[in-house]
């Protein structure tokens, strides 16, 4: 989300001046924060604010209405539709992420498995000091370091 507080998505203008620049008449955006196509930001006193983000919404709707002949019932459900395709791509990007820190932990996991076994083919029991085998946890990868050898 930005976080400049004049961005896009800051709710500044008033119904009159977001009518101006969406090209709509004032009627006309009320009657879509009804029906829930543009949710303006609220002040204090319950009276609408348009984000420069709304405009642009704006715009599209009446784009979508005026040159491609789309009723509104469409227009809301083409909205809702790319609302949920962000919302999917974030997420899959999320588990991607988490399938990439569980590779790794799997790829660690792995070498601290054949470490161990290299270390039972050559006999040691794991009990002579400074060889022990010791977890330490970064973030969610386990990384393991022998104690007391040197590198």
């Amino acid at each position: 989300m930005n976080t400049d507080p004049f961005g896009d998505d800051t709710p500044v203008y008033v119904i009159s001046v977001a009518a101006q620049l969406s090209g709509l008449h004032p009627q006309t955006l009320r009657t879509y924060d009804r029906m829930g196509l543009v949710s303006p930001g609220r002040t204090a006193g319950r009276g609408r604010r348009y984000s420069m983000r709304d405009i642009v919404m704006l715009r599209e709707i009446q784009r979508l209405s005026q040159e491609e002949g789309i009723n509104l019932a469409g227009i809301k459900h083409i909205l809702e539709l790319q609302r949920d395709n962000i919302r999917l791509a974030e997420e899959l990007a999320k588990t991607r992420a988490a399938l990439e820190e569980l590779a790794n932990e799997l790829e660690s996991t792995r070498a601290v498995a054949a470490r161990l076994a290299q270390q039972r083919r050559r006999g040691d029991s794991g009990d002579s000091a400074g060889t022990d085998l010791v977890p330490i946890r970064r973030t969610s990868v386990v990384v393991w370091h022998e104690r007391g050898r040197r590198d």
